[in-house]
């Protein structure tokens, strides 16, 4: 999902964000430009979700038990896609959270700042790359 950035003076740009020094980390500048970038990722999946039950709430009569059943599982299947979003929404809500509490943009595990190439890729990052791996390796052997 790429989306462009309406360019805004106060927030910067990409390119801006990856050259700035180290000592504007999670500047007012920098959390302004996640913030907008999680507000459109946010609307784009709202909308997605909105195009969604407008889709579904439309009853196709198919007659063939086959295209019936294929109906269904486009439709499971596009619930599925909806469920993933709506964890994301989740994930979303707590970025901004983390923006307005002061901890985005610090792993939640090592206090590190998390980076911003790593941010811009995925803004509702909540740990290092390397916090990361390990959770997931905790969790592996959890077997969750």
């Amino acid at each position: 999902m790429t989306q462009t950035i309406t360019a805004r003076p106060d927030i910067p740009t990409v390119e801006e964000m990856l050259a700035a020094p180290a000592e504007d980390y999670m500047s007012a500048r920098q959390l302004a430009f996640f913030r907008q970038r999680l507000e459109q990722e946010r609307d784009a999946l709202l909308s997605s979700a909105l195009a969604t039950t407008q889709h579904l709430q439309v009853f196709e009569a198919t007659p063939d038990p086959s295209d019936r059943a294929s109906l269904e599982e486009d439709h499971t299947l596009e619930l599925r896609v909806r469920d993933r979003e709506r964890k994301l929404l989740h994930k979303i809500d707590e970025a901004f959270a983390r923006i307005d509490n002061g901890s985005y943009g610090w792993c939640e595990d090592s206090g590190e700042p998390i980076g911003v190439a790593r941010l811009i890729a995925r803004p509702t990052a909540s740990y290092t790359i390397e916090a990361q791996q390990r959770h997931e390796i905790r969790r592996k052997m959890k077997g969750g």
